[in-house]
C-alpha cells in the first residue's frame, strides 16, 4: 500500500471513530499499518477530528517508531500501538478510546465477564484488565510500558488476541484492534455495548451464572476460525 492510500485509509478511520460516539473533544485515535511497508499511521496529537485530513496523518516507522515524512507529532498513544503492533502479528489497525461504560470498567478494575451470546460473537472468554502500572512505569517511557503491559497480560493469562481483541487498562480505557482500523472500530463498538450490558447486569443480577462453556463456543466459533459457517462465503 502507497503512503496516501495508508493516510486515506486511516483518516476515514479517525472520523468513522469520530462518528461513532464513542470518542468526545480529541480523546482517541485509530492507526492503521502496512506491514509490507513497515510502517503505520496514526492521527496527530491534539487535532481536532472536524479538523483533520488525510494528509495529517502521521506515518510512524514500525522497526523505529519515529515518524517519517511528517511534521506533526503523532498521537501520544503511538508507542502504545507500536508495542502492539510488534507483539501481535495479525494485528492490522488499533483503536483507543474512552468510551463511557468500557471506560468504568477500566477504572474499576474490572474484566468485562462473557455472559451471553452477544459477548461471544467477539470475544472468546473475559475482556481482561491489565495490572496497574508502577510509579517507575509511569514516569518513564509511560504510553511505552502501556502497551507492554497489555501484551503481559495476554502472555501472561496465556490468551489470543485474535479472539479477545480488546483489553482494558486499568485506570486508564480501553483498546482495541482487528485485521485493519474498520475491524478494531467495529470491536470498539462491541465493547461499549458489551461493557454496557454487563454494568446493567451486574446490577439486576450480580449473582447470574455464567453461559455454558459450550454455548460459548458455538456462538464464537460459528463466526470465527476453519469451521465458521456465519454469513455469506
Amino acid at each position: 500500500m502507497k503512503a496516501p492510500d495508508l493516510r486515506q485509509l486511516v483518516y476515514r478511520a479517525n472520523r468513522e471513530l469520530a462518528d461513532s460516539g464513542l470518542v468526545m473533544g480529541t480523546f482517541g485515535n485509530v492507526s492503521g499499518i502496512d506491514r509490507a511497508s513497515g510502517v503505520f499511521a496514526i492521527k496527530p496529537s491534539g487535532v481536532p477530528y472536524e479538523e483533520l485530513t488525510p494528509a495529517h496523518m502521521v506515518l510512524v516507522s514500525l522497526e523505529t517508531g519515529a515518524s517519517v515524512e511528517s511534521g506533526l507529532r503523532p498521537s501520544s498513544d503511538t508507542a502504545t500501538h507500536l508495542e502492539l503492533y510488534r507483539a501481535f502479528g495479525s494485528c492490522g489497525g488499533i483503536v483507543h478510546t474512552h468510551s463511557e461504560f468500557a471506560t468504568v470498567f477500566a477504572q474499576a478494575r474490572t474484566p468485562i465477564r462473557c455472559m451471553g451470546t452477544t459477548h461471544a460473537d467477539y470475544f472468546y472468554g473475559d475482556v481482561p484488565v491489565t495490572r496497574p502500572m508502577t510509579r517507575e512505569e509511569v514516569e518513564r517511557d509511560y504510553e511505552k510500558n502501556t502497551g507492554l503491559v497489555i501484551v503481559e497480560t495476554f502472555r501472561g493469562a496465556r490468551l489470543s488476541p485474535e479472539d479477545v481483541p480488546a483489553v482494558l487498562v486499568a485506570n486508564h480505557g480501553p483498546f482495541t484492534w482487528g485485521a485493519d482500523a474498520f475491524k478494531a472500530i467495529e470491536h470498539a463498538r462491541v465493547l461499549e455495548y458489551v461493557a454496557r450490558v454487563e454494568w446493567r447486569v451486574r446490577a439486576m443480577g450480580a449473582e447470574a451464572p455464567p453461559p455454558e462453556t459450550c454455548l460459548v463456543d458455538k456462538h464464537f466459533l460459528r463466526k470465527h476460525g476453519p469451521k465458521a459457517y456465519y454469513g455469506q462465503k
